[in-house]
C-alpha cells in the first residue's frame, strides 16, 4: 500500500510540473537595448523583453513600475528616479531615469505578458558613462 500511494503522489507531481511547463517565466528575458548610456538627469535606458524559444520580442507586455539602483561597495544599493516613457510598439520599453553619477546601474524591471500567468522579472545592467555633453 505504502508504495502505491508514493507512486501516486510522484505521478501528481509530475502531472503538475508538466501542466505548468508551456508557460514559464523563463521563457522570457529582459535586455539592454543599449547597454552603456550617458550619464544624465535623464538619461534615456531602454529594454526588450524577449521570448526565447523563438528570439522575437515582445510588443504588448504590460510594463510594472520600475526601481533603478546603483550598487555600493560595503552599503545599500543607491536608488534614483526612473519613469516609464512610452513603448516604441516594436518591443523596446524606454525609462527616463536621473543617472548623473557615471558608473554601473541596474534596472529591476517586471512585466505582465497576455496568455502567461507568471509575473516576467529581470535585473538588467546599464552602465552611465560621463564625458563631454553639450547642454
Amino acid at each position: 500500500m505504502r508504495k502505491a500511494g508514493g507512486v501516486l503522489v510522484l505521478s501528481a507531481i509530475l502531472a503538475g510540473a508538466s501542466v505548468n511547463a508551456w508557460a514559464d517565466a523563463k521563457d522570457y528575458r529582459f535586455e539592454a537595448v543599449q547597454p552603456e548610456v550617458a550619464a544624465a538627469s535623464d538619461a534615456a535606458v531602454a529594454v526588450r523583453l524577449v521570448h526565447v524559444p523563438t528570439g522575437k520580442p515582445v510588443t504588448d507586455a504590460i510594463i510594472l513600475p520600475a526601481k533603478m539602483e546603483m550598487p555600493m561597495a560595503g552599503m545599500a544599493p543607491m536608488a534614483t528616479k526612473v519613469s516609464p516613457a512610452k513603448p516604441d510598439g516594436k518591443g523596446a520599453y524606454v525609462f527616463t531615469a536621473d543617472l548623473s553619477m557615471a558608473g554601473p546601474w541596474t534596472l529591476q524591471v517586471a512585466a505582465k505578458v497576455q496568455g502567461e500567468p507568471a509575473t516576467i522579472t529581470g535585473s538588467v545592467p546599464f552602465t552611465a558613462a560621463s564625458g563631454s555633453h553639450k547642454h
